[in-house]
């Protein structure tokens, strides 16, 4: 099993030090040029390629590079951009942007495409759309300039795209037709830029199709079919070796098809792929290379060699050693770049981690049979890594069917409430963080390197608090929040306050765009060992009159926005986070919080990409992990809860069974077709969903809002309504933020005087 060759699917972006955030948000605000952005990418790329190159990878991929996500650069790629952008007068890079973001300025106004969750993952992409007039054709050299900027540097990559399959299944379309009107076109304008490749000296080109892990319908496999018969054929004919890429699964569904189509390589997923083995077990096609995906590239804990070894022994016993090549089981995107930059986790924390570029390490040792780095790896996975927490083990032992049941019922509890606070029809609110200025950065950053005391931390915090409740009072808002200026980000922020988990220094992970998150790790059992938000909460009551939200994590957000423990199920690491969010919940209610959202940001984002295993893998445990943290409240207290970027529409009685009494959604870049689905679901809960997108810079009109309200009352009981933006506005600028807040206001005003 030595002198396998190895393979990656994509490499971190962002930069080591997040270099492409910084540029990019610089050249936003006009600081820096376009030229000087390039320059800070083309050095991203660099870095990412000599590594791969140096660790010894033999196929290393171009074009996984983005500034925003490798779907927005397929759309721009082949011109399938919508008239709206394309009409501005702005640089290429520019609409692309606008695309992403939106624009909003002297050269015209218009709303970012919509931005979805990428698969079963914390990444996200932007959503094309298509009309009946748009045609691919080839409309950037992209592909072709990062194959030749890797090529100048001596590194033969192999190019890879986003598949046309998945694009084509990604894609909104606007008009009447539909996917496979457009396989034409597709098909030709690939073969195009694969015909441009070869010309540039490239040898292979890969097509990337996560989306054949979902359940495929017979017309989804004839168009999949469609695609490839057609483009295998002019691929080969341009004088390229074609591989098609899948990860986040197995293919099941297509694997038969796979197999026939003449693909030089294809890629499966041996880590999330339940039934990958068993499909290479029942045949390969011979002279055709497996990139078989065995090393995790969605998480950052070591791989057990000796696990790998025999998951390898049985690939090559199935499908020869000679065309077994060893892989990631997905892009390495989705981890920090290196452990090598944390400089305050102990030595004992950090043997257990392997970022990216220690996952090329991997690849390299596995696939070489390394007999001295087994041996050391076996010593790893020898040694007992934690002790578990009796007191906790003793709560999960003794959970009963009354711990996840809230009494009395939903709609008993609303004339309750009702009662309690006395709110106006269409009570307005926010979903709980307000702009974090670089003053409030600076303000967390002196706390935590010791440069001020606690007491000057606190005093700036209620400073803060006071201001952000003025300002929400004098814009006329009916349920306030205190703005959250203590928290540096929703998960990091609880887990940092509860025991069990270990935090990094550097380990940044790209979201979208610019944006980046630091998972913490699940490291132990977890548990609540003091109040983490109360003072807070209870302070910023004691400026107002007006009910302020206590504003908490879900357990199900926080599990799926870290880094899981692997020898523990999720289940369990799920009730465990629940007790810790459980007690803050009853101790926010005995300080005389009334209100209480407990954010489930993340509950779609693990849900299985098989509709057969979503119940008995996910939903049956997620939703009651919820309802755990709120069960044992009062009736008279209203829990919220808020979901984020992701698609609802066929989970949303599952979300009413979480029991919650008001839930607000992502639903500005949807055109709230999510309003349909609740309709139809005869939903219970009250629901806020977001009348403005706060991803985009740019203030909303109060007619906007206005129209976008009558959409909502159209489907949705007015009397269940809640108006509020999509999501936080820790990102947004304070005068943008002020002025939208008062539109919506206004906004919901009018409609209370509507007849």
């Amino acid at each position: 099993m030595s002198n396998k060759k190895t393979s990656v699917i994509g490499f971190p972006r962002i930069g080591k030090a997040r270099e492409l955030k910084f540029a990019s948000e610089k050249f936003f605000k006009g600081e820096i040029s376009e030229a000087e952005l390039q320059n800070v990418a083309a050095e991203i790329r660099q870095y990412g390629w000599a590594k791969q190159k140096a660790a010894g990878i033999d196929f290393i991929p171009s074009n996984d590079f983005s500034f925003y996500d490798n779907v927005l650069d397929t759309a721009f790629l082949f011109g399938i951009v919508p008239e709206r952008y394309k009409k501005l007068e702005l640089s290429d890079l520019e609409k692309y942007f606008a695309a992403a973001h939106g624009y909003q300025g002297e050269k015209g106004d218009v709303k970012a495409l919509p931005m979805k969750k990428w698969f079963n993952t914390n990444y996200h992409y932007i959503v094309p759309e298509i009309d009946d007039a748009s045609e691919f054709k080839v409309n950037d050299s992209k592909p072709v300039q990062e194959y030749n900027e890797a090529k100048a540097a001596g590194i033969q990559t192999v190019p890879t795209l986003i598949g046309a399959y998945t694009f084509l299944r990604l894609a909104r379309y606007n008009g009447q037709k539909k996917a496979k009107d457009f396989v034409a076109s597709a098909v030709a304008a690939y073969a195009k830029v694969s015909e441009l490749l070869a010309a540039a000296g490239a040898e292979w080109i890969s097509f990337a199709e996560p989306a054949l892990v979902f359940d495929v319908t017979a017309e989804e496999k004839e168009l999949f079919k469609s695609i490839y018969v057609e483009l295998v054929k002019k691929v080969r004919a341009a004088g390229l070796k074609v591989a098609l890429q899948t990860y986040f699964g197995d293919i099941r569904d297509v694997y038969q098809d796979v197999v026939a189509l003449g693909f030089d390589a294809i890629g499966l997923d041996f880590v999330e792929g339940l039934k990958s083995l068993e499909l290479v077990k029942s045949g390969f096609p011979k002279n055709t290379l497996l990139l078989a995906g065995i090393v995790n590239g969605k998480n950052i804990w070591r791989a057990d060699y000796s696990q790998k070894n025999a998951l390898l022994a049985e690939i090559v016993s199935a499908v020869g050693a000679e065309n077994v090549v060893v892989g990631t089981s997905c892009s390495l995107l989705h981890v920090p770049y290196t452990v090598a930059a944390e400089q305050k986790l102990p030595a004992e924390t950090l043997r257990h981690f392997a970022f990216a570029e220690e996952k090329l390490a991997e690849l390299a040792e596995i696939a070489s049979g390394d007999a001295a780095a087994l041996e050391k790896n076996k010593a790893l996975f020898a040694t007992p890594r934690v002790q578990a927490n009796a007191k906790v083990q003793a709560e999960l032992a003794a959970l009963t069917a009354a711990d996840f049941e809230r009494t009395p019922s939903r709609l008993k509890r609303r004339e309750v409430q009702k009662a309690e606070f006395k709110l106006p029809a269409f009570p307005t609110t926010t979903i709980g963080s307000f702009p974090q200025t670089a003053e409030v950065r600076a303000n967390r950053a002196a706390f935590r390197k010791g440069e001020i005391s606690k007491e000057q931390y606190v005093k700036f915090n209620r400073k803060k608090i006071a201001e952000c409740i003025k300002l929400q009072e004098e814009i006329g808002l009916d349920v306030i929040v205190h703005g959250e200026f203590e928290r540096n980000d929703m998960v990091e922020y609880f887990g940092s306050k509860i025991d069990g988990f270990v935090f990094t220094q550097n380990a940044w992970v790209q979201s979208y765009g610019t944006r980046c998150v630091k998972p913490p790790v699940v490291w132990g059992d977890v548990s609540r060992s003091a109040p983490i938000t109360v003072e807070w909460s209870v302070y910023a009551q004691s400026c107002t009159k007006k009910p302020v939200k206590g504003m908490l994590t879900g357990p199900v957000t926080i599990l799926n926005w870290s880094f899981p423990r692997e020898d523990v199920s999720l289940k369990v690491q799920a009730q465990e986070i629940g007790f810790a969010i459980r007690d803050e919940v009853l101790d926010l209610e005995k300080n005389g919080i009334r209100i209480i959202q407990i954010d489930e940001a993340a509950l779609r984002e693990k849900l299985p990409l098989r509709k057969s295993d979503w119940h008995k893998e996910y939903l049956d445990w997620a939703i009651p992990a919820f309802r755990l943290v709120h069960a044992k409240v009062k009736p008279e207290t209203q829990i919220h809860t808020h979901m984020c970027y992701s698609e609802f529409n066929d989970i949303v009685r599952d979300i009413d069974n979480m029991d919650a009494d008001v839930i607000t959604f992502e639903a500005s870049r949807s055109d709230l077709k999510l309003l349909d689905a609740l309709n139809e679901a005869k939903f219970e809960t009250q629901v806020g969903p977001g009348v403005y997108d706060i991803h985009s810079p740019r203030v909303p009109s109060e007619q906007e809002i206005v129209d976008a309200l009558h959409k909502i009352i159209a489907k949705v009981p007015r009397q269940n309504v809640w108006v509020n933006p999509d999501c936080g506005l820790k990102t947004r600028g304070e005068t943008e933020t002020t002025a939208s807040l008062k539109n919506l206001v206004a906004a919901a005003k009018k409609l209370r005087n509507e007849k």
